[in-house]
């Protein structure tokens, strides 16, 4: 009863949150809800800013907390089984909103739930634009412009280009929802920050055309009007156009980077230009005022919040127990992790080699599955690039015995229903199999766990190779070690296409080239990989935004009371937009901080006995190659010491071939 009551809420809080986005480009919000609002709220302790923190920011904020407890208790009936899940997802309609609507064209794949949030979106611009365009043309007249010494076309320019920036914070409040990785906002719709990156490039295009075009006007209004000193003007009180100026610079250095053609030939170019962003935030800020950003910032602050503890878990250096060095330029890295760090199949991490490069972070699919191998995760890593290739020659020395590794992660998909299908086919060409790899270990385990009485799906594997000597990246589709498993429940089959080579039908133990496994030796520095926040990471998350909330505002309520409104009295004479702006901005900063800092301290504290459990197991690992070779390219490995003996038999190999997608043969 608690889960559907959230739901209530939250959906009730939403829709009254929506409404006040439609409702603000009508005279109605402007002349009687915003006054009664502010008369309200207006006090010595926050002032106006309290009235657009009851409206547009705690709404989002106490629905992002929701969203935590409600995830909370999702992860806590996680252990149901199979069978009920997969009855409820049938029962359930909102499983229709994940399916794919649109499959090609400029949108990609856009899922029923996507495409109603974005004709939400893209309504809520149109009536927007022309809500305040017929308010503010509607009292323009040829003796209203004449009482002003200005042309209508002036008059009608200088609404326009406020119009264009009132339009364009709307954008701006909605940026960074798709970029916050750890989201529970996301999360709770089914979506992931990896699949909404395209609205996130969306919207920012169309956030800085708004910005652009109304900059643009107001220089021109300027020039015309003979106000062009206006440019340099940093206003005490109302808004800073200097400030504005900057802004706008640096979101178009940001904008142009972002240009396909750059990003793809200087991706370093675009990625550390995005990081101009807080100066983008900053001096937004400082053009408009603190106490008007409250509008546009909600999602702003759980960004900051994922991006503090994003950087908290990239600072611990994680426990690389094994590599598995594969001729076909490929490793597969084995990382200890705590075993309360569950994650679904198809999940991604970022990881960073400092030996490599301390600046660069990649993300990598996940190929293990956290209820085959609870204590391990496993990556797979082709070298296609420079950061690959020098990875893989890093681990292909022979006198390598530790490796320091960061990671960021893991973050995936909210749940996964593959298991209700009666046949599986996927397709996949060269190191694309690494998603399927994830789902059939997690099928290997469902098929072999004795509590499920639900029936594991037909898997038909079909994957493409330019050489025979990828068919290595077959040998990963099992763990490197744990307990045997029965793949023959499966029902497996693996279609292997070699596109570049003729193959002749030959054994498939025939080539004697091998693998190599490198075991790590354990340093007292590494620790497993485990959640940011512990096993309760939602519950934690949600307790942050709380007290995040309230420790912020008790201390700017606290500040304005005792030290600004003293000196002050609320007139902005001795204490600027631009001094109050940056006073916040810390007290902000600072909350977030200090919030985070406490959590993490405390959960690190609290799993400390699991991590020693777990240091302890891994130091009677061996710590030295113990010569293992592919079941695949070893001729003189016998059958009996195959992962399983079943598994070869699951793959047929095809040379000089194709896939023929059309043959019902597959």
């Amino acid at each position: 009863m608690i889960q559907p009551a959230i739901r209530l809420i939250t959906m009730v809080i939403f829709l009254g949150y929506m409404m006040i986005w439609v409702m603000m480009p009508t005279n109605t919000f402007w002349l009687h809800w915003l006054p009664r609002i502010h008369s309200v709220t207006d006090s010595t302790f926050l002032g106006q800013q309290g009235g657009n923190i009851i409206v547009y920011t705690a709404p989002i904020l106490l629905i992002a907390a929701l969203a935590c407890i409600h995830l909370h208790l999702e992860s806590k009936h996680s252990h149901h089984s199979i069978n009920q899940s997969s009855t409820f997802f049938k029962k359930n309609l909102m499983g229709l909103w994940g399916r794919p609507v649109i499959v090609r064209g400029l949108l990609g794949i856009v899922t029923w739930r996507e495409l109603l949030c974005l004709f939400m979106f893209v309504g809520l611009l149109v009536w927007s634009t022309s809500a305040y365009i017929h308010a503010m043309f509607a009292t323009i007249t040829t003796q209203s412009a004449s009482r002003i010494k200005e042309k209508v076309w002036e008059v009608k320019l200088d609404s326009m280009a406020l119009m264009l920036g009132l339009v364009g914070n709307i954008c701006l409040a909605f940026l960074f929802f798709p970029v916050t990785r750890g989201s529970p906002l996301l999360r709770q719709i089914g979506l992931t920050s990896e699949s909404s990156i395209k609205y996130h490039i969306w919207v920012g295009n169309i956030t800085m055309v708004f910005f652009t075009a109304h900059g643009l006007c107001y220089i021109v209004y300027w020039a015309k009007t003979h106000q062009i000193s206006q440019m340099l003007k940093w206003e005490k009180i109302g808004i800073s156009n200097v400030a504005g100026e900057v802004g706008l610079l640096t979101g178009l250095g940001i904008w142009l980077t972002s240009v396909p053609c750059i990003r793809r030939k200087n991706f370093e170019l675009f990625f550390y230009t995005h990081h101009l962003y807080i100066l983008f935030v900053v001096f937004f800020i400082l053009h408009v005022g603190f106490s008007y950003c409250w509008i546009t910032l909600p999602g702003y602050f759980l960004f900051l919040i994922d991006r503090m503890l994003r950087l908290l878990q990239s600072q611990q250096k994680v426990r690389l127990v094994s590599a598995r060095v594969l001729p076909c330029q490929a490793v597969e890295l084995n990382f200890s992790k705590t075993p309360g760090l569950n994650y679904n199949p198809m999940s991604s991490i970022f990881v960073n080699v400092p030996k490599i490069s301390k600046l660069q972070w990649h993300p990598f699919t996940i190929t293990s599955s956290s209820n085959l191998e609870p204590e391990k995760l496993s990556v797979v890593i082709k070298s296609e690039g420079n950061w690959s290739k020098r990875l893989y020659e890093e681990l292909s020395l022979p006198s390598i015995n530790h490796l320091q590794v960061s990671v960021e992660g893991p973050y995936g998909p909210a749940t996964t229903h593959f298991h209700k299908y009666e046949k599986l086919v996927m397709f996949s060409g060269g190191s694309g199999i690494t998603p399927f790899i994830s789902i059939i270990r997690e099928l290997v385990h469902i098929a072999n766990d004795p509590n499920t009485t639900n029936k594991t799906p037909q898997v038909i594997l079909v994957s493409a190779f330019k050489k025979s000597l990828d068919l290595g990246i077959l040998d990963l589709l099992l763990p490197v070690s744990g307990p045997n498993h029965d793949i023959s429940r499966l029902r497996l089959k693996i279609h292997a296409y070699i596109t570049q080579e003729s193959r002749p039908s030959r054994p498939m133990t025939e080539n004697q080239q091998v693998y190599r496994t490198v075991w790590f030796k354990p340093s007292a520095l590494d620790s497993p990989i485990s959640a940011t926040l512990g096993r309760n990471t939602w519950l934690w998350q949600g307790m942050i935004i709380v007290w995040f909330s309230v420790i912020s505002l008790s201390i700017v309520a606290v500040v304005t009371q005792v030290y600004i409104y003293p000196i002050d009295h609320n007139t902005n004479r001795i204490f600027s937009y631009t001094i109050r702006s940056i006073l916040n901005m810390l007290i902000i900063c600072m909350s977030v901080a200090i919030t985070i800092i406490i959590a993490f301290l405390w959960n690190k504290k609290k799993n400390s006995t699991e991590m020693k459990q777990i240091n302890v197991t891994e130091e009677q690992s061996p710590v030295t190659s113990p010569g293992m070779s592919s079941w695949y390219y070893n001729a003189d490995r016998e059958i009996e010491s195959l992962p399983d003996k079943s598994f070869a038999g699951c793959i047929k190999v095809h040379g000089e071939e194709r896939p023929d997608f059309k043959s019902k043969q597959t």
